[in-house]
């Protein structure tokens, strides 16, 4: 997304007022003429915003939705519910397109909302609707807020999950499998800011992106944050599934794999927000070294006699490999997007 300046100087009219002429591209550009109305806004002492007013209409578009409900529907009311929200509006509308909404259509509106809709609230529920509002402000949670709490919780879970391997602790397991909720919640919320910014010029600027593509950068980061949630609770419901410790030399070294793997995820998000190109490279190649952890986590298990158990530490350190690879997708995408500006740096660009 191009931006433009000029400088244009403050002349005085009539006894109380100063003007200031626009650029007659800029006016052509935004659709506007004579007569239109602008809305000014002043923020501190040093800052005045000017929206024309197909900003205005495109906001208020996004207020309300309705979604009708088949007799049969039930889990697809999640998807729709999701997809609206993802969408920025600030009220959605559940109602049964004939008839009412059964106690089990009312219950998943109900969980989808409590589960994965962050900043959203249930306003009004019978069964002729139930309305659910989305209450959160666009600026009180930042996407960099939220994304530091979404990889907080991913990383606790898998840290955790050894844990709870270690001290063969079920109700960690539960806790860490129903925290991937939360970690999701996070996930949902980002992406509609994102989408919301990549419609919004006004907004970008103000969730403090550069332009509309590293909103796709984030969107694929999300994914991958989500995806180390997931395989953390993976991790968990072996502990569900098996209810019995692995043995304490083998644990160790997975320990150390899953240890490492956090580690250079850290790097990864660290070279996101520091937008360092070449702190993402260093990522990647470390992340390389995650063959040599998994070597020993082998080795431990040479001595396993019990087909379950090998499959059980296979599976183990196949997740925990997978968020290492998630690692070094992100610092892929941060290399896509700060290539631009190391090019700058070194003279290389065309």
């Amino acid at each position: 997304m191009e931006e433009r300046e000029e400088t244009r100087k403050i002349q005085f009219t009539g006894k109380s007022s100063y003007i200031v002429s626009l650029p007659k591209q800029w006016i052509t550009d935004l659709g506007l003429k004579q007569g239109d109305q602008i809305r000014m806004i002043r923020k501190g002492s040093s800052t005045l915003e000017l929206y024309p007013p197909k900003f205005e209409t495109r906001i208020q578009k996004k207020e309300d939705a309705t979604i009708e409900i088949d007799v049969e529907e039930d889990a697809s009311i999640i998807r729709k519910l999701i997809s609206l929200y993802f969408l920025g509006f600030k009220t959605i509308n559940v109602k049964p397109k004939t008839g009412r909404l059964s106690p089990s259509q009312r219950n998943t509106v109900k969980e989808a909302v409590k589960r994965m809709l962050m900043g959203s609230e249930i306003i009004s529920d019978s069964s002729a609707g139930i309305t659910v509002q989305v209450l959160v402000n666009l600026l009180e949670l930042s996407v960099d807020g939220a994304f530091k709490r979404m990889i907080h919780l991913a990383k606790s879970m898998s840290s955790d999950a050894i844990l709870a391997i270690k001290e063969n602790n079920l109700d960690l397991a539960e806790e860490i499998i129903n925290t991937d909720d939360e970690v999701d919640r996070f996930g949902f919320y980002i992406i509609r800011q994102l989408k919301i910014a990549i419609q919004n010029e006004h907004m970008l600027k103000e969730m403090g992106f550069r332009n509309a593509r590293d909103c796709l950068g984030y969107r694929l980061v999300v994914k991958n944050i989500e995806r180390t949630g997931d395989h953390a609770a993976f991790v968990a419901k072996d502990i569900l599934e098996f209810k019995k410790p692995i043995k304490k030399e083998i644990i160790d070294k997975i320990q150390e794999m899953n240890e490492f793997a956090l580690e250079v995820l850290d790097d990864s998000c660290l070279a996101l927000f520091k937008e360092d190109y070449s702190q993402a490279e260093k990522t990647i190649e470390k992340t390389d070294m995650i063959s040599k952890y998994e070597k020993k986590v082998r080795e431990a298990s040479k001595s396993l006699k019990d087909d379950e158990e090998v499959y059980r530490v296979r599976r183990i350190t196949e997740n925990i490999r997978r968020i290492a690879e998630y690692a070094s997708d992100i610092a892929e995408i941060v290399l896509n997007m700060n290539i631009e500006k190391t090019l700058k740096k070194t003279g290389l660009r065309g």
